[in-house]
């Protein structure tokens, strides 16, 4: 980390504060790219980066589990908060219509999405 201190009253000429009329002049991405790189180079300069959004997102829950529930999860490396979430579902299809589903989501309502 840079022990440099910022000094807010000199300029940075290296990126000088946008003025109203270089405001008005800028242009989205999408057209200034395409004049400065091929189609192929621009569009994958414009594609985002990173893992794609998914369809069906979960819910950040606080839960308080015995230490045992933990110990046993964890002792089989990554991934120990999907395989909870793999157990707890496949409780759930395997007691069908049970009373603590229709607690959780409401009586009448429909299953969790991607539950079976």
């Amino acid at each position: 980390m840079s022990k440099r201190k910022t000094q807010p009253q000199t300029p940075d000429t290296d990126n000088p504060a946008w003025t109203a009329e270089d405001l008005v002049q800028a242009r989205p991405a999408s057209e200034v790219l395409s004049q400065l790189f091929s189609p192929e180079r621009a569009q994958s300069l414009l594609t985002p980066r990173g893992r794609p959004k998914a369809d069906v997102t979960k819910v950040r829950v606080g839960i308080r589990l015995s230490p045992e529930v933990i110990a046993h999860f964890k002792a089989s490396g990554n991934g120990w908060q999907t395989r909870i979430d793999a157990a707890l579902r496949q409780f759930i299809a395997e007691h069908p219509g049970s009373r603590l589903i229709e607690r959780a989501v409401g009586p009448g309502s429909a299953q969790p999405p991607g539950l079976p």
